[in-house]
């Protein structure tokens, strides 16, 4: 049976700082890197037949780590902008204080948790679900029906989106999901890719 491991990368520098990330193509800070290589070492004793992730480095930065970890350095890694993190638009390289104290602390928690209401510019989880659902559905959904181990790391929105899809959740539901940096999270698939067992470690 096929198994799917999902990581949300290492704590970013614009985390760090409390920003609006979205895009942009910041780094890892020191922890981010330590948490990068702690799920590398949570993971030893895998192996992944494929791996994807998005085109941000703090994304691909936490996979290197990960393959390092776990022996397999030269597993080829697909990497693709749907899998990106969900595109902030004019809130991106602000700091989210400064934007709750110009627009009010409602209006901002409503952009960053409202399921279908996307800040000025940008997306809505249900637009980042738009474009990641059909690149599973067409690029690794196939890989894990043939029943191949894959790991994907890339954004906490974009997996929140995929987490979406995998455990059936609701609009309401998926919006009490956290995805936190660092941490693997594991489906045991059955043939059909029904989720058998979940793992969060």
């Amino acid at each position: 049976m096929p198994k799917l491991v999902c990581v949300r990368h290492g704590q970013s520098v614009w985390n760090l700082q409390n920003k609006f990330t979205g895009w942009v193509d910041v780094d890892l800070t020191e922890k981010g890197v330590n948490e990068a290589i702690s799920a590398g070492d949570k993971l030893k004793g895998y192996h992944f037949d494929n791996a994807f992730s998005s085109l941000l480095k703090r994304a691909n930065r936490t996979l290197d780590f990960i393959l390092k970890g776990i022996g397999q350095d030269d597993l080829h890694v697909e990497r693709n902008e749907n899998l990106n993190e969900r595109m902030y638009g004019d809130l991106q390289g602000k700091n989210k204080d400064e934007v709750s104290a110009e627009f009010g602390a409602e209006q901002v928690n409503i952009w960053r948790r409202s399921y279908d209401i996307p800040p000025p510019g940008g997306e809505s989880l249900k637009d980042t679900r738009e474009r990641v659902i059909p690149y599973y559905l067409e690029h690794i959904e196939p890989v894990l029906r043939s029943g191949k181990d894959v790991i994907i790391v890339a954004h906490g929105n974009s997996l929140r989106a995929l987490v979406m899809h995998l455990e059936q959740l609701s609009p309401e539901e998926i919006l009490l999901k956290e995805i936190s940096t660092g941490t693997p999270y594991i489906y045991d698939l059955s043939d059909d890719l029904k989720i058998t067992s979940a793992e969060f470690i």
